[in-house]
């Protein structure tokens, strides 16, 4: 794997796995997570660990997603939208 990509695919790693924890909506938050898993399985498969990247793809972002996505629905969890009140 070329190191720029492996830099690129770390970065976006990261930042995705920041937007899990930034994000209010648990919809945006769950793609978020979904992109960090599949980023991760991409360089799991870069690094020659084919068989692991391809466990990772279908076992967390495929199942595991949905399953979430699923409780989410079926909470009805809220959006948080910010502070209604004003403040002076």
């Amino acid at each position: 794997m070329p190191i720029g990509l492996f830099w690129f695919l770390a970065a976006l790693a990261i930042i995705s796995a920041l937007g899990v924890v930034v994000q209010r909506n648990p919809i945006h938050c769950l793609l978020s997570l979904v992109v960090t898993l599949l980023t991760i399985a991409v360089l799991f498969i870069g690094l020659e660990a084919v068989v692991v990247g391809f466990l990772q793809a279908i076992v967390y972002a495929g199942a595991i997603m949905v399953l979430l996505l699923f409780v989410i629905w079926r909470l009805n969890a809220p959006v948080e939208t910010g502070p209604t009140g004003t403040l002076g």
